[in-house]
């Protein structure tokens, strides 16, 4: 079932030269690799990117009770001073520090991904399921574009938008990804423009709303791009939005510091549907493990970072949208 990198992004490559209408998921460090035809899926496979989806909508019926069993204060800290060290000694000058969270839910990981509110949804064979709100990459014409998400405040709080807008951390923050981002996409296309840069939305984190930041960056891609998408999106993963910058010091470091492996949090998944390509970054992300549930959450941390807002927005992204 799943692939290794080399073979994975190979079968994408084949899949997308046929024209053939495919899913894909990509664990964060792409050592396994989902590609298969639509018409093949299992029937406990289901996604949702924005308006595609191949499972119908439901109403929620009944109330789910959810509970969870954060980390530490003490263990986030030693995690927050150790990328703090590494950043004072250069080897990181933003990296998304995440921890897996234990929680319970009177839920079913099915019932949590049919009734979430999201754009980009995914359940996988009661292994893991996403609610994302991030897109990750759009290809179409001859067009990429993605869309990455830094910044994020209570929409609750007074003058939140101009908050989350001046304050300092978050623009530099966001501007890192953002350049980022259009040296990624720079990679594999050609005239990188940013086109809107740090526009705000709302979205449903549980009881709380949110207000997102996010910046639109595109880019032209070769003529035959539909030939070769396993090979082009190798090279842009991981996401940088997820993994910080330098990519390669940073990985080395998240390595060392979260309590876990990530295995597809923070990965993607997509579907080609023969002509044109959507994507999610796989955060709000549950897994079972052992009958268990851990959901995975955290932010970027950049040298002006302060512990308690950080631990406090880990804490904030543990929720069910509904």
């Amino acid at each position: 079932m799943w692939l290794n990198k080399e073979s994975g992004f190979a079968e994408m490559d084949r899949l997308s030269k046929a024209r053939t209408p495919f899913l894909f998921i990509i664990s964060f460090e792409q050592e396994r690799i989902f590609a298969k035809p639509l018409d093949a899926l299992d029937e406990d496979i289901f996604y949702k990117l924005e308006a595609w989806r191949n499972y119908p909508a439901q109403e929620r019926t009944g109330e789910c009770t959810f509970s969870k069993s954060p980390v530490d204060f003490g263990t986030y800290k030693k995690a927050l001073d150790h990328v703090l060290e590494e950043i004072r000694a250069g080897n990181t000058y933003l990296l998304n520090l995440t921890f897996r969270t234990p929680v319970e839910s009177s839920f079913t990981l099915k019932e949590i991904f049919t009734y979430a509110r999201a754009k980009f949804k995914l359940y996988f064979k009661d292994q893991f399921v996403c609610f994302s709100p991030e897109r990750f990459v759009e290809m179409k014409g001859n067009t990429i574009a993605t869309y990455p998400m830094k910044g994020t405040i209570d929409a609750c709080l007074p003058d939140a938008r101009e908050k989350i807008l001046s304050d300092e951390k978050e623009m530099a923050e966001h501007v890192m990804i953002v350049d980022l981002m259009r040296n990624d996409l720079g990679i594999i296309g050609s005239n990188v423009t940013v086109e809107k840069f740090r526009y705000v939305e709302k979205i449903q984190a549980g009881e709380k709303e949110l207000l997102q930041v996010s910046s639109k960056i595109t880019a032209t891609l070769p003529p035959d791009w539909r030939d070769h998408i396993g090979t082009l999106l190798s090279q842009i993963l991981p996401a940088g939005s997820i993994s910080g910058t330098p990519k390669k010091s940073t990985l080395h470091i998240i390595r060392q510091v979260e309590n876990g492996e990530r295995g597809f949090y923070t990965g993607v998944f997509g579907v080609f549907d023969g002509n044109s390509l959507r994507s999610g970054v796989m955060i709000r992300f549950i897994e079972k493990e052992n009958g268990r549930l851990f959901y995975k959450s955290g932010g970027g941390i950049t040298i002006d970072s302060d512990v308690n807002s950080e631990y406090e927005e880990l804490l904030d992204k543990i929720y069910l949208p509904f």
